[in-house]
């Protein structure tokens, strides 16, 4: 039973992080290609140019990525994080293009318990 909780929807979140950063020096966008680059090193996907999202096995896995995506922050960058659950995520809808993107729930990423 343990670990069908462990599974559980609701438990299971998405770690979405959404940011401006300057970009009017050429030191501003250094800064802010490696702080993209940082957060695809912690395992984010971008889903759009400023928004990238991470699965996280659960809130307290999530707190922790958040943590340390703040003591990356340029100076001047403003940065949201957004944490929803696996069930709310699996309700999105996505588009490209015209076309809807099917959101199956499927991770890319590889969970090891």
């Amino acid at each position: 039973m343990k670990r069908r909780e462990h599974l559980s929807p609701y438990r299971i979140m998405w770690l979405f992080v959404m940011f401006d950063l300057p970009v009017g020096t050429k030191k501003e966008r250094k800064q802010a290609m490696d702080f993209r680059n940082s957060l695809l090193d912690l395992g984010f996907e971008m889903s759009q140019f400023s928004i990238y999202l991470k699965y996280c096995a659960s809130g307290e896995k999530a707190e922790s990525v958040g943590s340390r995506i703040q003591h990356r922050l340029p100076p001047g960058g403003k940065v949201d994080i957004l944490t929803i659950t696996d069930k709310q995520f699996a309700n999105m809808k996505r588009f490209y293009a015209k076309d809807r993107i099917k959101n199956d729930g499927k991770v890319d990423q590889l969970h090891l318990f």
